[in-house]
């Protein structure tokens, strides 16, 4: 896919929109590449972080007076914005957390605690995050479930064939991530969510890594949960959501105890509030809750498939260019993949390879990216990740490269 950024996107005007881009690392000019761990933050979102704080900083739904009640229609206009994000049926089934992990804590304690026994079977990934495995593991260990796991071949791709072969009606929960944050391989999570409810099974997507590259609709995929991490979407950190079916929802029982998520309490007894707000116990993270509605519509603006298929040329730019260097491997070489590219160099830690970068203004990110069980399956211990947004260019790659051989002339 050759993509001209004239044709698309003005790459220029977006970066000045990121006015953090701009600023000298080490005597160079800033090359940010580490957007899988976080993206930067567009003008527009640290403008409605100061609005808000600046014009109408109050506590939401229990206040009358006329700043609580502006705070209160800005909040829940970014539930209203996420429902449309995701496609959700209903707006309730929205419900806050504070990123992707935190989704993936309150289905494992809550769902799975509920409905999950003793020789019940849990699957997920070889790729997933720390934050998809660690959980189930402690719901497993609580209750007596099995966790097993999909493997992937050496390419990063999921082997379906061996994932039809672990449902069985012992299968209770599939826990899949839909794009690999260590090598940028997307999943074919519609077939899994397909399989997985042939035999009765429910289904959590991690979306962290695909929010702000796939168009995502839940009730196409049929998806039971979703959850994202705002932050990885140019929008603050500490926000995140969690879509759930409306019934499974209501089945679950709530989480946090405290203020919002009640109905009534008494000494002898509390009753609990409706959805969603059953699940958001305190005083809620307000600020960036409504600066996640400027982050979407920001992204909205730009055109989701615009940004994407930019992104896919600087992926297909990189790949390329990479492979010119000697002893350099990408791990993850998956047909369907975002803009991330995964590596190691014969020789050369990944770590002094990330320290040499950076002192050539160069951020990228290393080690085992929270996927140890990923890295052992390719027999590292860690890679050197470069991940590229909206905001990145082909020259900054040209940096990449020419960095990677001050690398090798350096460490070899």
């Amino acid at each position: 896919m050759q993509v001209s950024t004239h044709e698309i996107l003005d790459i220029e005007a977006i970066r000045r929109d990121f006015p953090i881009l701009d600023q000298v690392v080490n005597g160079r000019q800033l090359v940010y590449f580490d957007n899988a761990a976080t993206t930067q933050k567009p003008l527009p979102v640290l403008n409605a972080l100061t609005r808000y704080y600046e014009g109408y900083n109050a506590n939401i739904h229990r206040g009358i007076h006329a700043l609580a009640e502006k705070a209160t229609s800005a909040f829940e206009a970014s539930r209203r914005a996420i429902q449309q994000f995701l496609n959700a049926a209903h707006v309730e089934e929205i419900i806050f957390t504070y990123g992707t992990t935190d989704g993936i804590n309150l289905v494992a304690q809550t769902y799975g605690r509920r409905f999950l026994k003793e020789g019940d079977e849990i699957i997920i990934t070889t790729m997933e995050h720390h934050s998809n495995i660690v959980p189930w593991q402690m719901l497993c260990e609580e209750k007596g479930c099995e966790l097993k796991v999909i493997p992937i071949d050496d390419k990063g791709d999921l082997i379906l064939e061996e994932f039809e072969k672990l449902l069985s009606e012992r299968t209770k929960f599939v826990s899949a991530v839909h794009v690999s944050n260590a090598m940028g391989t997307i999943n074919p999570v519609k077939y899994l969510i397909e399989k997985a409810h042939a035999v009765g099974a429910k289904v959590l997507i991690d979306g962290a890594q695909a929010s702000s590259h796939i168009d995502i609709d839940v009730q196409d995929l049929d998806a039971d949960f979703y959850v994202f991490s705002a932050h990885k979407l140019y929008g603050p950190t500490g926000m995140g959501a969690l879509y759930g079916k409306r019934d499974l929802l209501d089945s679950m029982p709530p989480w946090r105890g405290g203020g919002e998520m009640i109905k009534e309490v008494t000494f002898e007894k509390t009753t609990y509030n409706d959805l969603p707000y059953k699940f958001e116990a305190g005083t809620p993270n307000i600020a960036d809750v409504i600066a996640t509605y400027t982050a979407l519509d920001y992204l909205d603006t730009l055109g989701k498939q615009k940004v994407a298929a930019y992104e896919h040329s600087l992926l297909e730019y990189a790949t390329e260019a990479l492979q010119d260097i000697e002893g350099l491997r990408i791990i993850g070489q998956s047909a369907q993949k975002i803009s991330v590219v995964s590596f190691v160099i014969e020789g050369i830690h990944h770590q002094d390879t990330g320290v040499i970068l950076d002192q050539q203004g160069i951020a990228v990110r290393t080690g085992h990216h929270c996927t140890q069980p990923l890295m052992r399956r390719f027999g590292i211990t860690g890679t050197t990740r470069a991940s590229f947004a909206v905001y990145n260019t082909k020259e900054e790659i040209d940096r990449l490269v020419q960095g990677l051989y001050r690398v090798r002339k350096m460490m070899l």
